[in-house]
């Protein structure tokens, strides 16, 4: 699969979809950006049961902004609707690889006991 553009108006739907969601934000005068870009795009080829997704934080300030990004490249990561990961940086081809392992391993139930337990112990503080 190829990757796909995500703009403030398409970001909500993807991070709702079923699949896990992987998010490039970039910029086309940023040298780390457009070296990683071949890896990403490369890794999307590989992972049919993984969307990939850029956003062009040139074209997408208020998106980028929106959601805290201060260094690009920066990649986020979504599983239903929860960011499991958000670090700026490029990756390797190997460290990307080895990320999207751990994306597809990590337990969602387990996942979303834990943020009700979160929000069910904040609850009771501000009580």
């Amino acid at each position: 699969m190829s990757t796909i553009d995500l703009t403030k108006d398409t970001f909500q739907a993807a991070i709702k979809d079923s699949k896990p969601l992987i998010v490039d934000f970039w910029a086309p005068w940023c040298g780390p950006c457009r070296n990683f870009a071949p890896v990403f795009d490369e890794a999307s080829t590989q992972h049919e049961d993984i969307t990939f997704a850029k956003v062009n934080t040139e074209d997408q300030q208020e998106l980028a902004t929106g959601m805290g990004i201060r260094s690009i490249p920066t990649l986020m990561v979504f599983r239903e609707q929860v960011l499991l990961f958000s670090q700026p940086g490029a990756l390797s081809a190997g460290q990307l690889q080895e990320l999207i392992e751990q994306v597809k391993s990590i337990d969602m139930d387990k996942v979303h006991a834990e943020i009700a337990a979160q929000q069910s112990q904040d609850d009771n503080d501000s009580a």
